[in-house]
């Protein structure tokens, strides 16, 4: 069974749709920030990726919303956009058998504002109904699967920062087995002091903070760090059968998905996990490395990280040497929304024919200096492109999209 893309929505520091995120993407925009409060906290650094808050009222009724968290939030407008982009409305859903997989690992500030609450007022019953089903990991498909009535496969993937891709490949091998015609995916990350304090304090953030938009450089020889973000990303995921008989728009088909564990450190990537993961791909797509024509990298800015994946990278495509540009270096490493953003941002590109840059690449460090890294816009056919996603626990997911 085939596998397509028939929808897209996003929700995401570099525009709050697929129109405004197209053309961030061409311009080579930065959405990343200095926020003093991070400051005023403590700290190390406050750099970070910055999106509003969606205005839900007069949009979802209170019953709905109380139960989300803010990724929940952006979550369900990219869900309004993909489902439009689809041309699935409620009465569609309501009548088919439709699903959702979505990528999240964290919802921490309801956890910290329930236990606050719990720790002044000494009393449980003064914690709000709606904190538990932000707080669970699965809040996002299990407040979603409500809202929009859904009645396919529902759950969650938590697979770190691959969260979002993993979410895609399960939906991709859903369908390709015949077990389901049509799931929403994607993966949301919130954006929050709250949730991204311990990586503060693990020094992984990038202190750039004189010069915001120019301090996620993935594979520049200095970068210092990554930059937090975040978003949300939903994709339609639908059977070739399925688009074809709705007379649907295909973006792209799902060809290969990969995936594997490094075996090692918790938080130290390696060479040998992202090759395998994209070997499995290739393999799973039945192609050729020198019929990849664009690799959207993982890299996120930090030392170790990047390297590892440049050298990954290029024992598999040396002899084509593809494409290659991280799009974190304009959003910020978007954690768990990641995996599913970077789908839509490069089947943008496929669509619209161009390559958004590496911003801030100037000196290439040794690892990366052998790759066809793409720094400014560039005009290009992409037929098949390949994304990669790496998480802490060594787990990695690499996706190869087909243009139809």
């Amino acid at each position: 069974m085939r596998v397509v893309i028939t929808g897209m929505g996003i929700y995401s520091v570099i525009g709050k749709n697929l129109a405004e995120v197209k053309e961030s993407l061409y311009a080579g925009k930065s959405g990343i920030i200095f926020d003093p409060i991070r400051k005023e906290m403590g700290f190390r650094s406050a750099l970070t990726g910055m999106v509003d808050k969606p205005q839900l009222k007069g949009i979802l009724d209170r019953r709905m919303r109380v139960g989300l968290p803010v990724q929940g939030e952006y979550a369900y407008i990219a869900t309004l956009e993909a489902l439009k982009n689809a041309g699935i409305d409620q009465p569609f859903l309501d009548a088919h058998e439709v699903g959702i997989l979505y990528g999240n690992d964290s919802s921490a500030v309801p956890v910290v504002e329930s236990i606050d609450i719990l720790r002044e007022k000494k009393d449980t019953m003064m914690i709000g109904s709606g904190y538990i089903f932000q707080s669970m990991n699965s809040t996002v498909s299990m407040n979603l699967s409500v809202i929009f009535r859904l009645k396919g496969v529902n759950f969650t993937i938590s697979g770190a920062c691959a969260s979002g891709s993993h979410a895609l490949g399960i939906g991709y091998l859903l369908i390709k087995q015949g077990l389901q015609d049509i799931i929403i995916c994607g993966g949301a990350q919130e954006i929050n002091p709250e949730s991204t304090a311990s990586f503060d304090a693990l020094n992984a953030f990038s202190i750039r903070e004189s010069e915001p938009t120019k301090a996620s450089r993935p594979f520049d020889r200095d970068r210092d760090g990554l930059v937090p973000s975040g978003g949300a990303a939903s994709l339609i995921l639908e059977s070739y059968d399925s688009a074809i008989q709705r007379g649907a728009t295909i973006y792209g088909e799902i060809i290969g998905y990969g995936f594997s564990s490094n075996g090692e450190h918790i938080s130290m990537p390696n060479v040998a996990g992202p090759v395998k993961a994209m070997q499995k791909a290739i393999l799973d797509a039945g192609i050729k490395p020198s019929d990849i024509d664009y690799i959207n990298a993982h890299a996120t800015s930090t030392l170790a990280g990047d390297s590892n994946e440049a050298k990954s990278i290029d024992l598999i495509f040396n002899q084509s040497r593809p494409f290659i540009s991280s799009t974190k270096s304009m959003t910020g490493h978007e954690m768990w929304m990641g995996g599913a953003s970077e789908i839509i941002y490069s089947t943008l590109m496929m669509n619209h024919s161009f390559i958004a840059p590496n911003i801030n690449l100037e000196h290439p460090d040794e690892s990366s200096a052998h790759l066809n890294i793409v720094t400014q816009t560039t005009p290009a056919e992409i037929r098949t492109f390949l994304s990669n996603s790496f998480g802490f626990g060594g787990t990695n997911s690499s996706l190869i999209i087909h243009r139809v």
